[in-house]
């Protein structure tokens, strides 16, 4: 009996603490109700209860966007001594995983979500959260069967998870005119029934903060397009001054440094966005972005695998990685990220293009042609009417000595589009490598006709007159047209260097294999030993 009393005694002192403590936070002294809720903790401190009360303070001051400290990391603590006390208690692991989904650890959030839902498997919000992570990760259906439990099980209060459940709709069942007008429906009702919601109401509140911040965005906004860079700059820096914790200014403050080049400051800007949202995808984005026009691929291959933890089935992001790791070098790599963005698919036309540039990779880089094949084909499937899948088929096939699948190829591309000038010099190519020059020269003739630019047609034709018909002139003229097309072509003025060592004009020719080599320092078009070679053989 009197241990009764005892707890008793010891549960209204709790009650009363915590009462006190909520009214000092309530009066806005967070640090008075802190070192309150520490002192209690010091005479109580198996008290799990108080621990939850101190965690829930520092939560709160970790969302305020008015302070410039993050307390999440001591919420976690306070959370995890409560635990300790009482591990099956499905509250703790609630907060844990709310806590943890604001550090931006969503598979530990989700892992205690579910260990609060096994300790109670009425937990309406344990539900929500779980459900609001993996709709953020894109598994969508996961996402819906746990909403709509969340909003079976609390379905007056539920004005989050209804919403919630709203934009699953208009996700999963984006062709379904009935599914869009329920989605519609449940967005009101989260309206409707938001003040039954006390967590949502505490939501819409912060939320309702960024309201007033949206005439400095509008005047920050309206300073960049009128070329005022550097006021729009200083506003952002003076209103982050005052609000520290607003994340949408980090990102626009960021962007703007992007802007004038200054990428240390901006990857600074963007790095703050993330300390306060560690799953702002946004900010990761731009973040990768700095990396990219700054040349640091190393960092920018770390920023978008964070974000591909976060959002694995957006197929963008693993193209955008597989680019990277391409211009690295790590082929291997690269190859599985075009392949994991093919999968996923958003759509055909833009999948296609990635199956093109996966074919490409694995034709001049992999060596695997018939896998370049297959992923030409595959892009082939996706888009017929893509004229550029039919050239780099045929390459490919050509590469692969397989002349005449390639002639077909560029058959069925020349019925699609007959003055395309690109297919005629790519057949013009094939038939040349084939022996057939009187059906070659006609094609390079056409592409020239078609595009009387094409430097790489009037070179092409130029070394069969030289080479094989031995038209010295006739290809001088050829060359003289590429080169007059394009002053940059290394190759042309190779070849122009050829014909005229041929006609014995030994200081013309070595002119124009100097021009060659100094070109081709940049086009890398030749071996640049070789045209040594040729300057060397011309004086010995």
């Amino acid at each position: 009996m009197n241990n009764k009393n005892f707890k008793t005694d010891e549960k209204i002192k709790t009650d009363k603490a915590q009462a006190k403590i909520r009214k000092m936070h309530k009066d806005g002294d967070f640090k008075k109700a802190v070192e309150f809720c520490q002192s209690v903790l010091k005479n109580d401190p198996t008290n799990p209860a108080l621990h939850i009360s101190l965690g829930d303070l520092y939560l709160t001051r970790h969302l305020d966007i008015y302070t410039a400290q993050q307390f999440i990391d001591e919420t976690i603590t306070e959370y995890q001594r409560a635990l300790e006390m009482d591990l099956n208690s499905a509250l703790i692991h609630y907060k844990i995983g709310v806590a943890l989904y604001y550090k931006g650890n969503l598979d530990k959030a989700i892992a205690h979500f579910n260990l609060s839902i096994e300790y109670d498997e009425n937990y309406s919000e344990a539900y929500y959260m779980s459900a609001k992570i993996l709709a953020k990760k894109e598994r969508y259906s996961e996402a819906f069967t746990n909403v709509k439990k969340a909003i079976e099980l609390n379905r007056f209060k539920s004005s989050r998870a209804r919403f919630l459940y709203g934009v699953l709709l208009k996700i999963i069942y984006k062709n379904n005119f009935s599914k869009q007008l329920l989605s519609f429906a449940q967005i009101i009702l989260s309206i409707i029934i938001l003040p039954f919601d006390k967590e949502g109401l505490v939501e819409f509140s912060r939320k309702m903060l960024y309201l007033k911040f949206f005439p400095i965005i509008f005047k920050g906004t309206y300073l960049e397009k009128t070329r005022d860079i550097y006021k729009a700059i200083d506003l952002y820096n003076e209103i982050i001054e005052k609000v520290p914790g607003f994340l949408p200014l980090y990102v626009l403050l960021g962007d703007l440094y992007r802007k004038l080049g200054r990428h240390e400051e901006a990857i600074n800007e963007y790095k703050m966005a993330l300390w306060i949202d560690p799953n702002n995808v946004t900010a990761y984005k731009s973040l990768c972005a700095a990396y990219e026009e700054q040349g640091d691929y190393d960092n920018a291959i770390d920023a978008y695998k964070k974000i591909i933890e976060i959002q694995p089935n957006d197929a963008t992001l693993h193209s955008n990685l597989a680019n990277i790791l391409y211009m690295k070098g790590d082929f291997k790599n690269a190859i599985s990220g075009y392949q994991n963005a093919i999968t996923i698919n958003p759509n055909s036309q833009w999948t296609s293009v990635i199956a093109q540039t996966l074919g490409y990779v694995l034709q001049e880089n992999d060596k695997n042609l018939d896998a370049a094949i297959s992923a030409y084909q595959n892009a082939f499937a996706l888009n017929p009417n893509d004229i550029d899948i039919y050239v780099n088929l045929g390459s490919v096939f050509y590469d692969k000595s397989d002349y005449q699948n390639a002639l077909t190829v560029y058959r069925s591309a020349l019925e699609i589009q007959p003055d395309n000038a690109r297919i005629h010099c790519n057949l013009a190519y094939l038939l040349w490598g084939k022996g057939d020059l009187t059906e070659s020269i006609k094609e390079y003739e056409k592409a020239t006709e078609l595009d009387p630019n094409y430097d790489i047609a009037y070179n092409n034709l130029g070394v069969i007159y030289l080479d094989d018909l031995c038209q010295i002139n006739k290809a001088l003229g050829l060359f003289e047209d590429a080169i007059s097309h394009n002053p940059n072509y290394a190759l042309a003025y190779y070849n122009m260097g050829r014909a005229i060592a041929l006609k014995g004009d030994k200081i013309e020719a070595a002119r124009l294999y100097q021009i060659a080599l100094d070109l081709n320092s940049i086009t890398n078009e030749l071996d640049n030993q070789e045209i040594q070679q040729k300057i060397d053989d011309l004086f010995n």
